[in-house]
């Protein structure tokens, strides 16, 4: 099979890589790509946001096959471009992406299918949403309404807090994804992340991780797009998945069908857990970020062979063969991330890493440049390992960070530590 990854990031590397291991997968092809990625991929310039540049691209190249990796692409229609030039795509339709972006889309899917989620309100101006804010007290969340890039949720612990986040929302921090914005009760618990592939009819989980969203040790900093993840996750356990499956990820799909949107793609539903119950906090419809790199180590081959599966309804003919074993991932980020840093460093080290099934580094924001791989982003490598158990895994993926020379880059020392 031909085979073409949108993407650019960490995600798209790992799915790059599980894919390339699976004989079906002839020749791969990464748009745009990055360092890593060239390692294993041809990398072509391509707009992803241009459905109709992407069917162009994919006949001219007699791909068989589209994964389609970030949010973005899927939101605009890429994905419905593709299918309606009869083209193999994994993702969810513009219709059904509206789970990931637009979270008040989401909230009357969860009212729709009786699904345990938060107490919540929607407002498009800010006055009202003050009055609510005042009304309620804190701690309270505060959610732009559409795609934000991982941003546009605060959990405001104070009132000053919140208030001053609608300001930033109304204000157009947040572009068109503040237009509305989602106001909701604050959960307590552990948050734990399920990831569930649907083909319109059936659904099949294939992996939990969580992920440390605050920038520096011990949770503290400002909040991330991830700073590292682990698999599996040892609170959702094999009781609370399945009732969240019957009691939240079931009636969703279900619905969705029942509108006419059936959702076919991965289904990545972030959960708050409390007392032996899981309550929905969002859904995303792509693989979460650095969550996938630890799901694709684990998985590796047969990714391909569950994504078209999905892709083809046919997933009710398929299973997941999972090893007893751990992964996990530390993410490499430039000074000042999630704030102002410096492009363009150079990372020296990555040539004298062994790569194989237990240890890889996975690239996010890199460029190869005059021989040398140097830092193009915020989030730039994910240092990810396997492991009989998340201690080895956690001491491979460690080991594997001290031989990379980058002294303008950082990372947190404590991932897995909620689990260790």
């Amino acid at each position: 099979m031909n085979i073409l990854i949108l993407g650019s990031g960490g995600r798209e590397h790992a799915l790059a890589w599980a894919v390339k291991q699976n004989p079906k997968c002839d020749r791969l092809i990464a748009a745009p790509g990055n360092a890593g990625m060239a390692d294993i991929a041809e990398c072509a310039s391509l707009d992803i946001m241009d459905g109709s540049a992407v069917v162009t691209f994919a006949e001219e190249n007699a791909i068989d096959f589209v994964i389609v990796g970030p949010e973005a692409p899927l939101a605009v229609g890429v994905a419905d471009d593709l299918r309606n030039a009869g083209i193999l795509c994994f993702g969810p339709s513009a219709e059904a992406a509206k789970l990931e972006a637009s979270k008040a889309f989401t909230k009357e899917i969860c009212d729709a299918a009786n699904a345990p989620t938060a107490a919540y309100a929607r407002f498009t101006e800010a006055e009202p949403a003050k009055a609510y804010i005042r009304e309620q007290g804190a701690p309270i969340v505060v959610k732009a309404d559409g795609l934000a890039a991982g941003k546009g949720v605060i959990v405001a612990m104070t009132e000053e807090e919140a208030l001053a986040g609608i300001d930033d929302m109304f204000s157009g921090e947040f572009g068109d994804a503040g237009a509305e914005v989602v106001i909701e009760e604050f959960m307590d618990g552990e948050e734990a992340s399920y990831f569930i592939l649907c083909d319109g009819k059936t659904a099949l989980p294939v992996g939990t991780a969580q992920d440390h969203k605050r920038a520096y040790d011990n949770d503290e900093g400002p909040n991330t797009g991830g700073m590292g993840a682990y698999s599996p996750a040892p609170v959702l356990t094999d009781a609370i998945a399945e009732r969240a499956m019957a009691e939240i990820v079931r009636p969703t799909v279900a619905e969705m069908a029942k509108r006419g949107t059936p959702f076919q793609g991965v289904l990545y539903a972030g959960f708050m857990i409390k007392d032996g119950q899981a309550r929905l906090v969002e859904y995303n419809v792509r693989f979460g970020d650095p969550e996938c790199q630890v799901l694709m180590m684990r998985l590796g081959a047969q990714a391909l062979d569950l994504l078209l599966a999905c892709a083809e309804g046919k997933l009710d003919e398929a299973q997941v063969n999972w090893a007893d074993d751990h992964a996990i991932s530390v993410v490499m980020a430039a000074n000042g991330y999630p704030g102002s840093y410096e492009k363009g460093t150079v990372i020296s080290g990555l040539d004298q890493i062994s790569e194989d099934s237990m240890n890889m580094v996975f690239h996010a924001g890199t460029t190869a440049k005059d021989g040398k791989v140097t830092a193009t982003g915020g989030r730039v490598l994910n240092v990810t390992a396997r492991g009989d158990n998340l201690a080895e895994a956690r001491k491979r993926a460690y080991a594997m960070v001290d031989q990379i020379d980058w002294p303008e880059g950082f990372n947190r020392s404590d991932i897995g530590w909620r689990a260790l």
